[in-house]
């Protein structure tokens, strides 16, 4: 089977680059991937498959029955929605978007699905079970899994597989974790009310800024000294706005920032926790809070059962060399956690890293990627999906 998907794989390759290049030029934001989703539809439907359109308003998915052996399904995930970065690359099929661009690779991500079921739909007499594609929209904003998982998708899934491209890790290169691979990501939003007065007499009123700085400084104090340093936690207030002119004291002030903790338990207890501190902070000098926490998505948890199916495919696929163990989980946020709630699953890193040039980090106007990764990332999936059937067929 191997043998036979990398032959698939290669002679596959001119296409997948090319559609690819389609999608990087021609990326969407969250929640407006109409053209990319109708572009998918249409690829999937050439294959063979049943496909599913405006799931969790702009995904779609993809069903590739297998020979019946099995009734069970087995869920690949992608994801497919742009940033709103202008690029800087100059490449020849460079976004055609103004201020909109594929600077996470998710038009890699969206590529590896298409490949995997092109692949796949070939192989499907040889398949036990069932492959469900599904094309996820709105991961920037962290609301297209939610989105896709209230449509049904996850319904009689018995697993899911994931993949995100990684620049630090070399082109034909796998990256595997087990256990947490990136953090819990929560929002959280604190008004301080003082009082206004003069900046010439402090004393006489309950200076707002003033109070957030303590609140920022003790906040970040109290992590250090507080928390456990084994369980790893972030607490970023990336906005803070207030106060009417330089010589009066602000009254108030608005505070916004994000918390990314990996301990269940950690992130089960922070919005008391930081409550406690704001409020004391702003009782010692006087003044009045409101604070909205608003949790966001869990961490990413990977399964040992299915991380080590996954393994053991990258290893028979690539050699040692090449599968990496993370050392290392990531304090970024993945919204495919939330189909973990619904079954076990596992989210491997693709090496994208070129050689000999500078590999800028995601998200950057100038990110890209050594395109012989794509090859790598549509055997992986491919094999591990017929591995998981291998041994899931009884």
């Amino acid at each position: 089977m191997l043998s036979q998907i990398k032959t698939l794989a290669e002679d596959l390759a001119p296409r997948l680059i090319e559609i690819r290049r389609h999608l990087h030029a021609h990326p969407e934001l969250s929640g407006q991937e109409y053209q990319t989703a109708a572009y998918v539809s249409g690829v999937l439907s050439s294959c063979g498959l049943h496909v599913q359109e405006a799931v969790g308003k702009t995904g779609v998915v993809g069903n590739l029955k297998g020979n019946g052996a099995k009734k069970g399904i087995l869920a690949i995930r992608t994801d497919m929605d742009a940033l709103p970065i202008e690029e800087l690359t100059q490449l020849d099929f460079a976004s055609c978007k103004p201020g909109v661009m594929h600077a996470c690779g998710h038009d890699v991500h969206t590529t590896l699905g298409l490949g995997t079921a092109m692949i796949l739909s070939q192989l499907r007499e040889q398949l036990p079970g069932n492959i469900r594609f599904i094309f996820q929209p709105a991961e920037e904003i962290a609301q297209g899994a939610s989105w896709m998982v209230q449509d049904g998708v996850m319904r009689d899934v018995d697993s899911i597989l994931g993949v995100h491209v990684f620049p630090s890790l070399q082109a034909r290169s796998v990256g595997i974790r087990y256990g947490a691979l990136t953090a819990a990501a929560d929002d959280i939003e604190i008004f301080i009310k003082g009082e206004s007065g003069h900046g010439a007499r402090p004393h006489e009123a309950v200076d707002a800024i003033w109070i957030a700085s303590q609140v920022i400084t003790t906040l970040q104090q109290a992590i250090s000294r507080t928390q456990n340093p084994l369980r790893p936690l972030v607490l970023t207030i990336g906005q803070i706005t207030g106060g009417r002119a330089p010589n009066v004291i602000a009254d108030h002030v608005r505070m916004a920032g994000t918390v990314r903790s990996l301990h269940p338990e950690t992130h089960a207890n922070l919005p008391e926790w930081i409550e406690g501190i704001v409020a004391n902070v702003c009782n010692t000098y006087g003044a009045k809070y409101e604070m909205n926490y608003r949790r966001g998505v869990p961490s990413v948890q990977n399964d040992v059962n299915l991380t080590q199916i996954l393994e053991n495919a990258c290893r028979e696929a690539w050699g040692n060399d090449l599968v990496e163990l993370l050392p290392e989980p990531s304090l970024g946020a993945e919204d495919f956690s939330l189909y973990l709630q619904h079954a076990p699953g596992t989210m491997f890193r693709l090496g994208v890293g070129q050689p000999d040039t500078v590999n800028y980090p995601l998200h950057h106007p100038l990110f890209e990627i050594d395109e012989s990764a794509i090859i790598t990332g549509v055997v992986t999936l491919a094999y591990t999906a017929c591995k998981y059937w291998e041994i899931n067929q009884t």
